[in-house]
C-alpha cells in the first residue's frame, strides 16, 4: 500500500488552490492504462496461459515492466523490485508521456544510489491484476470486451508465479535480490518461501507474514465503499462517460486507506484543528484542513486507478498467508535461508512491528538475527517510501552481503 506518485511520497501538507485546480473536471470512468495510451518506459511481454492457485485460468497474460541498468553477461546482477498495492512499474525515471509523474522510488534507484543501476540491472513489473499495463480487469479478454467483474480471483502466489514466468522469459536464472514493500513485501516473502533457489537475497519492507483479521477488516470496508457506489454498476462501467464512473466510491475507499498509511501523530502535527479556509468548520460550512487533504488525494486517485483492479488487488492482499499449505508460518519461514532484510517502522499502524517480529524471529537468513531492523518515523506505514536516508543504507547493507 502506498501513495504511488512521487509527489505523494512526501510529508502530508495543506492543500493549496493549485492542488485543488489540478483535480477539477470530470474523472474518467477508469484511470487504467489503456491500449493506445503512450507506453512510456514500459516493455510488454506475453507469457501465455496462467493457471491460478484457487482454480480457473487466464488464457493469456501480458506483463508490463520497466528495466534500468544493464544485465551482465552471466545475468547475475538482476534485482526484482515488487511494487505496493497502487504502485506500478515506474519505480524510477522522469515524468513524461505514459508517466504522469516521476518514479515512486527515484531517491533509492538510480546511478550511485542505494540500488545503484551502474552496478545492478533492475526489473520492476506491474503486478497481475493491476491497471498499468499488466493483465487485469481493465484489460481486454478474448471476447474483445474488458474483463471487468469477470476477472478471476488471484492470490499473492499467482502474482509471484507471473513474475517467475517473466523471470524465465528474460533468461534470469537467479535474482541477486528480490525487494518489496507493503504488498510488494508480501510478494518478496512469497518468493523466498516458494522459490528460494531463485534468489540470493530478499528484502521484506513493512509487510506481514499473513493478512490478519484486522487488516482484512480494513480492506473490507474499502471494498464495500466501491461496491455501494451506484455508478460501479456491478463492475460494468467502462463505457461510462467521464464523471459517470464509480469515482465517488473509489475516492472514499482511498480516503479510508490513507488513514492507515500515515501515523496519527503526523496528521495531528501537520494539520492540528486548522480550517482549510477563512470559513469556519464550526457550523459555518467550512472544512477542516485534514478533510480537504483526504478529499484531494481521494479525487486524485480516481484519475490513475481502476475500481475493479482495486477490488482485485485488495482481495489478493487478503489472500496473503505465507504458511498456507506449508505447515504454518514457522515452517514456511524456515525456507528463508538467504540473506534477508526484514524492515519495520515503529509508527506503522497498518502492518505493525509485531508482524515483522514474527518474520524476523523465524527466518534463518535474517541479517539482524532474531529481530527486524526497526526505523523510527513519524510517517507510519509510508515510511518505507519516504525515509530514504533510513531505508537506503539498509538496502545497501543487504546488497553488500
Amino acid at each position: 500500500m502506498d501513495w504511488q506518485t512521487s509527489e505523494d511520497t512526501v510529508p502530508s501538507a495543506f492543500i493549496t488552490e493549485a492542488n485543488a485546480r489540478s483535480v477539477l473536471g470530470k474523472p474518467p470512468a477508469s484511470g487504467a492504462w489503456r491500449e493506445g495510451d503512450p507506453s512510456g518506459d514500459r516493455h510488454f511481454l506475453s507469457i501465455g496461459h496462467v493457471a491460478l492457485e484457487r482454480g480457473g485460468e487466464l488464457p493469456s497474460v501480458r506483463v508490463a515492466f520497466e528495466t534500468i541498468g544493464t544485465l551482465n553477461a552471466d545475468s547475475s546482477n538482476a534485482i526484482l523490485i515488487c511494487h505496493a498495492l497502487t504502485g506500478d512499474s515506474h519505480v524510477a525515471g522522469r515524468p513524461g508521456p505514459g508517466h504522469a509523474t516521476g518514479g515512486w522510488w527515484n531517491d533509492l534507484v538510480g546511478p550511485g544510489k542505494a540500488i545503484d543501476t551502474d552496478r545492478w540491472f533492475v526489473v520492476a513489473p506491474n503486478m497481475l491484476g493491476g491497471c498499468q499495463g499488466t493483465t487485469g480487469p481493465a484489460s481486454y479478454s478474448p471476447d474483445g470486451a474488458e474483463w471487468g467483474p469477470r476477472f478471476p480471483f488471484v492470490t499473492i502466489r499467482d502474482q509471484v508465479d507471473v513474475q517467475l514466468a517473466l523471470t524465465n522469459a528474460l533468461g534470469i536464472d537467479r535474482w541477486a535480490a528480490v525487494i518489496g514493500g507493503s504488498m510488494g513485501g508480501m510478494q518478496s516473502l512469497e518468493w523466498a518461501a516458494s522459490y528460494p533457489e531463485r534468489l540470493e537475497r530478499v528484502a521484506v519492507l513493512a509487510a506481514p507474514p499473513l493478512s490478519s483479521a484486522d487488516q482484512i477488516a480494513l480492506n473490507s470496508v474499502q471494498i464495500e465503499a466501491v461496491r455501494i457506489d451506484p455508478a460501479f454498476a456491478e463492475g460494468e462501467y467502462y463505457e461510462a462517460a467521464d464523471g459517470d464512473g464509480p469515482h465517488r466510491g473509489l475516492a472514499l475507499a482511498r480516503r479510508m486507506a490513507l488513514l492507515n498509511y500515515r501515523s496519527s501523530s503526523e496528521l495531528n502535527d501537520r494539520f492540528e484543528r486548522s480550517a482549510q479556509s477563512e470559513v469556519s468548520p464550526l457550523g459555518d460550512g467550512g472544512r477542516y484542513a485534514v478533510e480537504s487533504y483526504l478529499d484531494f488525494h481521494g479525487n486524485k486517485f480516481t484519475r490513475r486507478f481502476d475500481a475493479n483492479s482495486y477490488l482485485t488487488l485488495l482481495a489478493a492482499m487478503n489472500s496473503h498467508d505465507v504458511g498456507r499449505g506449508r505447515g504454518g508460518i514457522v515452517a514456511a519461514l524456515s525456507k528463508v535461508t538467504m540473506p534477508a532484510l526484514i524492515l519495520a517502522i515503529d509508527s506503522d499502524r497498518l502492518f505493525p512491528v509485531a508482524d515483522q517480529n514474527q518474520i524476523a524471529a523465524n527466518a534463518p537468513g535474517n541479517i539482524d538475527g532474531a529481530v527486524p531492523h526497526l526505523i523510527s518515523s513519524q510517517f507510519g506505514h509510508d515510511g518505507f517510501l519516504i525515509e530514504n536516508a533510513l531505508v537506503g543504507p539498509q538496502i545497501e547493507r543487504l546488497l553488500g552481503t
